[in-house]
């Protein structure tokens, strides 16, 4: 059976993507989360009463033992599955001027996202290969492409991610698996709940955050037969906001 590995699923664009990955391709969605169980849950909830199926898989995608042992683990169990989509979503922001920045906020955010999704992927890369067969998506940001005051970490873990996609594409491409990123502007969801949107839309030609869903179904497109000469790109999907 082909699985999807969506790390960070419990809640916003995670569990938009893991939900959708699984209406659109009828595929076994392991959601990974690293301490919200509760939400887990309810991502999984939403993903069966679609009529799909899945499962929590906890670790810190940031600690290598957590993801081997827990990964390690899933693939001794279901020898009969293969996770041939993986969606590095997990990332956090930890926003402040960089002259005063903590170096835990640093830290954080880049292990996060960035020793996240070498953890992760160099773990389920390995079946890919011997498969020929994969689909690894990586969730960037608009903070990555143009870059953000108020938030070097986090544009720096974000541009790193943009880096890796392309590098890691080259280097598997004869093997079947493609490697890209989407680069979400502003959406709605946890992590900008806090900002001023009838300010930052103003900013955005379209005058409207975006929708967790509809960064699912780029992310979708990509898992898809349909994106299979498709490999190494940025998709961003921020309603035009430096176009």
């Amino acid at each position: 059976m082909n699985c999807a590995l969506v790390t960070g699923a419990s809640r916003g664009l995670g569990r938009a993507i893991a939900v959708q990955l699984a209406k659109d391709h009828g595929l076994h969605i392991l959601v990974n989360y690293a301490s919200n169980q509760a939400a887990a849950e309810e991502t999984l909830a939403e993903i069966q009463g679609n009529g799909g199926s899945g499962e929590l898989l906890h670790f810190n995608v940031q600690n290598r033992a957590e993801v081997d042992e827990a990964l390690n683990g899933w693939r001794e169990k279901n020898e009969d599955k293969f996770i041939g989509v993986l969606v590095n979503n997990a990332g956090i922001t930890r926003d402040g001027l960089f002259m005063w920045m903590p170096e835990k906020d640093w830290d954080d955010v880049l292990n996060i996202s960035v020793k996240g999704l070498y953890n992760v992927t160099q773990n389920a890369i390995q079946q890919m290969l011997r498969k020929r067969s994969g689909r690894i998506i990586n969730v960037a940001s608009v903070s990555g492409m143009k870059g953000v005051a108020g938030q070097t970490n986090y544009s720096a873990a974000k541009g790193a991610i943009i880096a890796a996609t392309k590098s890691l594409a080259q280097e598997v491409a004869k093997r079947k698996i493609t490697v890209n990123a989407v680069a979400p502007g502003f959406i709605t969801s946890d992590m900008t709940k806090d900002l001023n949107e009838d300010e930052l839309k103003q900013m955005i030609p379209m005058n409207r955050f975006g929708k967790a869903d509809e960064v699912a179904h780029l992310v979708s497109f990509l898992a898809s037969d349909k994106a299979a000469y498709i490999t190494g790109e940025v998709i961003n999907i921020n309603g035009g906001i430096y176009s």
